[in-house]
């Protein structure tokens, strides 16, 4: 693994617990942690469960013994290491989003295709797929319990940077992150509509604004983007987007509104999606992720209203391995139910999903989104993925 901050210690307690939950073809042995930090990442090696550490995660490519890389670094970083540990035929997993920019996500994806040839597979890791309310919201879908979508309804809401005293961490430097909030939560919900609906975003007409454009630099930081060390006298210029406000077309018709903010002042980590259909109706809460809130428009009048499904059923999607019904289960068993997939999927010879192909689409998603904000909100066309890069 290259990182252990924030994602590398939820990436490291999935790979710790994955095969002690599930009964899989493959076992995960946690061998070597990267980190430019040397007495940092001998910490950390020691607190998540890693055999080793290194300084250099070229050393990770190279090493004969080492199946799969998993990159949980900041975006600026993601096509380089990707890029080597493909062509070095390893097994792939990238955090999100992909890459900081389309040209790299393109080529990452079509590198992927590549090594696929080879036997080496690649997934970016938008973990709240495998939250298991959300799988089965798609199997709903799928199913035709919500008839034919009209509406797409999807926010991400939180307020960890609302001080303007709050300093300028990697998050907030478009160098490194690649974008604000609209690439680190926007992403997210980008993602999951498109996967709980089976309909791609065509078009989108957006406003981006940064409401603090300056703040104080750190005089150290953990990566983890809402810890730090201290704060200098000095400032630097805040180079991405606060919070992101667009509408969109589907591909299947449907009408979507999407808003992703790091200004919602009171709103902690508020992800909400609603699916509204000719049928019936759908709406998780992240805040409340073991329900799904379900209208079925085909019941008789007298008794329609939102029902509650609490998702901690055997038969439920993830968790026939967890509790008894009634159970609830939390943020972190999502990236223990991503690592069952892509362990299943390497062991099995299966191209795990989202693909890099699938990741590159979200990335042109946020790339029309910026272009469509710079032009005035003008209407923007999502541009089509490579006609050489398989899904």
């Amino acid at each position: 693994m290259v990182g252990y901050a924030f994602m590398g210690a939820a990436h490291s307690q999935a790979w710790r617990t994955v095969n002690r939950v599930y009964d899989l073809p493959a076992r995960a042995r946690m061998v070597l942690v990267a980190g430019r930090d040397p007495g940092k990442v001998a910490e950390a090696a020691d607190r998540l469960g890693w055999e080793e550490h290194t300084t250099d995660w070229r050393e990770l490519v190279a090493r004969p013994d080492i199946d799969v890389v998993d990159i949980c670094t900041p975006g600026d970083s993601h096509a380089e290491i990707a890029l080597a540990a493909l062509a070095a035929g390893k097994h792939v997993l990238c955090e999100k989003p992909l890459a900081n920019t389309v040209a790299e996500a393109r080529e990452m994806a079509a590198a992927a295709a590549v090594a696929r040839a080879g036997g080496a597979r690649s997934m970016c890791g938008f973990n709240y797929r495998r939250v298991p309310a959300v799988t089965l919201m798609r199997q709903m879908i799928a199913a035709g319990r919500l008839g034919e979508i009209r509406h797409v309804r999807a926010s991400y809401l939180q307020d960890w940077i609302v001080d303007p005293q709050f300093p300028l961490v990697w998050r907030l430097r478009k160098d490194l992150a690649g974008s604000g909030a609209l690439g680190d939560i926007g992403a997210h919900i980008i993602d999951l509509t498109q996967y709980v609906t089976g309909q791609r975003i065509t078009g989108v007409g957006a406003v981006t604004e940064t409401f603090v454009k300056e703040r104080p630099l750190p005089t150290e930081s953990s990566g983890l983007a809402a810890q730090v060390d201290g704060v200098s006298a000095a400032t630097g210029p805040v180079t991405v987007d606060d919070a992101a406000v667009f509408v969109a077309r589907l591909d299947g018709g449907s009408l979507a509104t999407y808003e992703a903010t790091r200004f919602a002042t009171g709103r902690k980590n508020a992800l909400r999606v609603e699916i509204n259909g000719s049928l019936g109706s759908v709406a998780f809460d992240l805040e409340r992720l073991n329900e799904l809130e379900f209208y079925d428009a085909t019941r008789p009048a007298a008794e329609q209203g939102f029902s509650r499904i609490l998702v901690t059923e055997g038969e439920h999607p993830y968790l026939s391995a967890w509790w008894p019904p009634g159970h609830i289960i939390g943020y972190e068993h999502s990236f223990t139910h991503q690592m069952r997939d892509f362990i299943e999927a390497v062991a099995t010879g299966v191209d795990p999903t989202p693909s890099f192909a699938e990741a590159l689409q979200v990335q042109l998603v946020l790339d029309a989104v910026v272009r469509s904000a710079e032009r005035g909100s003008s209407w923007t066309d999502v541009e089509p993925t490579l006609a050489t890069v398989a899904a």
